[in-house]
């Protein structure tokens, strides 16, 4: 168990283990390891109090993989699963192992419909998001954006062309769905 204060007991003998495993056991001298000290259990030197740490109080129900049986002893609370990509989330972490891409692409899906909402409480907010200042393109004529990529090896320009469409695209057809909603609300008013 990998929270316990004992080292766990290795399953083979290390003459098996090398014996079938080329170069296994490089590493098994003290000598040649800088986290010895961490390994051995001694509460004098360390301070540590326990066998098992205390567990932290799971407060509200927290995400984890089908492979694992239990949560960690700290876990993490700074951003609780919410709204529509909560459950998108918790769908992904509840049916799906982490070796599926259905697993990693659910929480994609959860992501953008997490950002999708954020831009949404944006707009109706007195600070909407600004599409053409956080892009960074204002930068490009004051930082010498273009004459670092002209003429040079760097990655970043093989994919380059396409970046204004997807930055760009997804407000461009939010903003087009917007105007057509808005034009059947207005007929809908004038009949």
């Amino acid at each position: 168990m990998p929270y316990t204060a004992q080292k766990p007991a290795p399953r083979e003998n290390s003459d098996d283990l090398r014996a079938r495993i080329p170069g296994w056991g490089v590493d098994l001298d003290p000598a040649d390891r800088p986290a010895v000290p961490r390994e051995r259990y001694a509460p004098e030197a360390t301070g540590a109090h326990w066998d098992f740490p205390d567990r932290q109080p799971e407060l509200h129900p927290r995400e984890r993989s089908i492979e694992h049986g239990m949560l960690p002893p700290v876990f993490g609370t700074v951003a609780p699963l919410h709204g529509v990509s909560g459950i998108v989330r918790r769908v992904a972490y509840a049916r799906f192992s982490e070796g599926r891409a259905a697993h990693w692409l659910l929480l994609v899906v959860g992501d953008r419909i997490d950002a999708a909402g954020a831009h949404v409480a944006s707009l109706f907010s007195g600070r909407p998001d600004n599409p053409v200042t956080e892009t960074g393109i204002l930068s490009e004529r004051r930082r010498h954006g273009w004459s670092s990529r002209v003429g040079s090896t760097r990655v970043d320009t093989h994919h380059a062309w396409i970046d204004p469409i997807i930055v760009a695209g997804p407000w461009i057809v939010g903003g087009w769905i917007a105007l057509k909603l808005a034009g059947k609300v207005v007929r809908a008013v004038r009949r």
